[in-house]
């Protein structure tokens, strides 16, 4: 058909900023300038890629997304457009593939992913990448995520033509406190190099020499030991870059991926906690553009050891006298014993010191014993340190902003002193810890809580308050536990329970409820609540900042809950650079 329609599709996509491209005989909308690969796979189309990364500069080094491409047909001079009954062009396509990771659409483009032109260049492609790679898939850790085996095994090909000997280069290179490189295995996609340079800012890697003998090196004189190396080993596709913490630990098929955030600063960085049967084995990034990218630094990444270590709290413990060693005790009892004893402290003589690790549920329950009490004293721990310009935050709290919102605190740590001095000359005899141990930032010594006639702690760890302590509660950690918290932004995010308590400790919220209860208090809605969600639901209704919001509300990505002014320098460049 040669007539013009009297709306183009052309134009309709022109007006909202977008063009009309075919990707395997469908017609689909998008962004004008976006990469091919972008939208395909947008759309639900595979187009398999090594060198490719979303978040790196464009390489091109691996003709891996080799796609068939197809325009308009040239018009002669004179010649008008003819559109078909759709308003489309018809397509001409070309005789040889293009890569999908360079390129970007256009009005009326043809794409195909499949078919005899792709497949013949794929398989070419993962033939001279099998040329030199080693037979290492038993032993290597990348089993299971491995991009060259996913591939081999869609698009390869079961015999090989190449009959001489295989290329030899360095086996397990020790190029920094937390990598390890094999140079065999190596696709020379170059992500690491690139992540280095323009992510890291620390060109540390390179390639070296030429044809056969081009391989990833590390500059001599120095180590891969910046504190976000271990982002290479997440961009690798393959076993060339391994992790040290979690080479050969465990195999990727048998572990099970949760998704949470990161509590080791106020930044949120949403991650996947990787466990099988109550052990956590790594910790990775997990995506999301308003938070973290795809990145996380080392130091965030490996603090998890503490979760399994034989330091954790697994029963209730008590002591009766002055001096003697605790003993284990069953739920009821502790708690029992312990609202005995509070019930017999005046308010004025009691301080509540929480933590801004804890979610906003538990903060919600904080709330609730302080007000069952009858104390205003109610303190957070402030943490600072250095901003590394990048993900890490000043504030090492995760929910400082949750701590303001919930407990009322315009001035986190303001009171920590007058708390101190309290106890130093006796007008503060009695003290709930929860979640500290108050012998570190809290800035008690042991001489402090010696002076002390009562310690209720509630923690996951024996640390020094514990071991003072006349009642202690085991609490959970941050992989045990249901909840959210409010990043330095004031984003909303979730956190997901990826194993179960260790022994018999209980979630934070719940130990606080059962508390709060026993000391006689009647609210019928504190003692339905059966969840984290539920209290959540309980907040929200008590606390206008939290109007309206629910647990699927929130999502996996989080939500903006306040507006804090602050920012996340990564992503600020990040944002900068689109």
């Amino acid at each position: 058909m040669s007539t013009t329609p009297t709306s183009l599709p052309k134009d309709i996509a022109a007006a909202q900023g977008k063009v009309n491209v075919q990707i395997n005989g469908t017609w689909h909308q998008f962004p004008k300038g976006m990469r091919i690969a972008d939208a395909c796979k947008s759309v639900g189309v595979a187009v398999p890629c090594f060198c490719y990364h979303p978040k790196l500069a464009i390489s091109g080094s691996c003709r891996m997304c080799l796609v068939e491409q197809g325009m308009p047909p040239r018009l002669a001079p004179g010649h008008a457009p003819c559109y078909n009954e759709d308003g489309y062009l018809p397509i001409q396509w070309m005789p040889r593939p293009i890569i999908a990771c360079a390129n970007t659409v256009c009005e009326n483009m043809g794409i195909r992913t499949t078919g005899k032109v792709t497949s013949e260049a794929r398989r070419g492609v993962l033939e001279f990448f099998l040329t030199s790679h080693p037979l290492d898939c038993p032993i290597c850790d990348q089993a299971g995520e491995c991009k060259l085996q996913e591939f081999s095994n869609d698009y390869g090909q079961g015999y090989h033509r190449f009959t001489e000997s295989k290329t030899k280069k360095g086996k397990n290179m020790d190029i920094g406190p937390r990598i390890n490189l094999d140079q065999e295995r190596c696709v020379l996609c170059g992500r690491c190099v690139r992540f280095m340079r323009d992510i890291a800012k620390d060109p540390v890697l390179s390639m070296s020499q030429r044809g056969t003998e081009n391989r990833i090196t590390i500059f001599p004189g120095r180590q891969l030991d910046h504190n976000y190396s271990m982002n290479t080993v997440d961009l690798c596709p393959v076993g060339a870059l391994t992790s040290k913490d979690f080479r050969f630990q465990m195999r990727v098929w048998f572990l099970k991926s949760t998704p949470t955030i990161d509590v080791n600063c106020g930044t949120g960085i949403n991650i996947n906690v990787w466990t099988r049967e109550e052990t956590v084995y790594r910790i990775t990034p997990r995506q999301n553009d308003e938070v973290n990218s795809c990145w996380m630094p080392d130091s965030h990444r490996l603090n998890y050891k503490y979760i399994n270590s034989d330091q954790r709290l697994t029963q209730p413990c008590v002591r009766t006298d002055i001096g003697a060693p605790h003993r284990g005790s069953t739920w009821d009892a502790a708690l029992s014993l312990a609202a005995e004893q509070l019930k017999k402290i005046s308010p004025k003589n009691l301080a509540i010191i929480a933590s801004a690790r804890m979610t906003d549920e538990e903060l919600y329950m904080v709330s609730q014993l302080a007000h069952q009490l009858g104390t205003d004293a109610v303190e957070i721990v402030p943490r600072k340190g250095e901003n590394d310009d990048m993900l890490i935050s000043d504030d090492r709290n995760p929910n400082t902003n949750g701590a303001k919102l919930v407990l009322g605190i315009k001035r986190p740590g303001y009171s920590l002193k007058s708390i101190r001095e309290g106890v130093r000359n006796g007008s503060i005899t009695s003290i709930i810890a929860l979640g500290e141990d108050l012998t570190q930032e809290a800035g008690f010594t042991a001489e402090d809580l010696g002076k002390l006639d009562y310690l209720l702690t509630v923690g996951h760890t024996a640390d020094d308050t514990a071991r003072q302590a006349d009642i202690v509660l085991p609490g959970v950690t941050f992989v045990e536990k249901y909840g959210t918290m409010i990043n330095v932004t004031g984003r909303i995010q979730r956190l997901n329970r990826a194993i179960m308590p260790h022994g018999e400790a209980r979630d934070d919220w719940q130990i606080l409820r059962d508390l709060t209860l026993m000391l006689g208090c009647d609210n019928p809605e504190l003692a339905a609540c059966a969840s984290a969600q539920d209290v959540l639901l309980l907040l929200a209704r008590n606390n206008e900042a939290f109007a309206g919001l629910t647990w699927g509300a929130i999502g996996n990505e989080g939500k903006q809950l306040i507006e804090t002014g602050v920012t996340i320098p990564l992503i600020e460049r990040e944002r900068a650079k689109k």
